[in-house]
């Protein structure tokens, strides 16, 4: 990816959670590019080696680290202070899913997915506002589309990231006073190590597709250059906006198109 020009975090401090792969490791790199320092967080230790192959240590940091432990975030916080001493960006990116509906779903695959996507964005958000709004920094989190709407068989993960939606809403009211800006990005189906066995699937991916208005899957690096902008000083008057980033999915009713005679 080319950016030539384009320094709008020169100086800045980012951490990233889920950044060892797909949207957060695209998004970790999109910022290391346009000058920031990253602290790369993930829970997989060779996934986090790989990525951190080749980076300038100097500014990307990793931290072994699984956000659905509290003691752990703790962890990170003097991590952060030891190394940057402040933060400017935080992308809630870490995420995992259960396939299934309620009915087929045990209550420990619910607690799964919402020590993640919903325990561990909250605890990370709380523990690292101090020093956002001591920097008047701002929050990215990384939703779905099937927090905006609802899916077949992934009830838990669509009730996960509803929340997320609903989570940035209410702390961009609550801490807008401060300077602090949150948002948050919707994904739809993209090219991600999550999704890596569905996209084998041709026919999944043509229906899938075929709803599409822009008629493509998404890639990380659609979804990095949308969390990097929310990030910048060019979305200065932007906060509490859940923002599709789903090639026109959610523009559609979702009927199919009327037959022309």
């Amino acid at each position: 990816m080319a950016l030539d020009g384009l320094s709008r975090f020169k100086g800045r401090k980012v951490i990233v959670t889920g950044a060892a792969s797909g949207i957060g490791r695209a998004t970790s790199l999109r910022f290391l590019e346009e000058g920031a320092s990253v602290i790369l967080v993930d829970r997989d230790a060779k996934a986090l080696d790989a990525v951190m192959a080749g980076l300038d240590p100097k500014r990307a940091i990793p931290s072994l680290t699984d956000i659905s432990i509290p003691a752990q975030v703790k962890t990170l916080l003097d991590l952060t202070r030891q190394h940057f001493g402040t933060l400017d960006v935080l992308v809630n990116n870490a995420g995992v899913t259960t396939m299934g509906t309620v009915l087929d779903s045990d209550l420990q695959s619910w607690n799964t997915v919402c020590a993640t996507i919903l325990n561990g964005t909250i605890d990370v958000s709380r523990t690292f506002l101090p020093m956002l709004i001591q920097s008047v920094g701002n929050i990215v989190n990384v939703a779905s589309v099937s927090g905006m709407r609802g899916d077949w068989n992934t009830a838990y993960y669509d009730v996960a990231k509803g929340g997320v939606v609903n989570l940035t809403r209410v702390m961009a009211m609550d801490h807008g006073h401060t300077g602090v800006r949150i948002n948050a990005i919707c994904p739809s189906v993209t090219r991600t190590g999550m999704t890596k066995d569905a996209v084998k699937d041709k026919a999944f991916v043509k229906r899938v597709e075929d709803r599409i208005p822009l008629g493509r899957l998404g890639e990380p690096e659609d979804m990095a250059a949308a969390i990097s902008f929310l990030a910048s000083p060019d979305a200065a008057y932007i906060t509490g906006l859940i923002m599709p980033v789903d090639g026109g999915v959610t523009a559609s009713n979702g009927q199919p198109p009327f037959p022309m005679n």
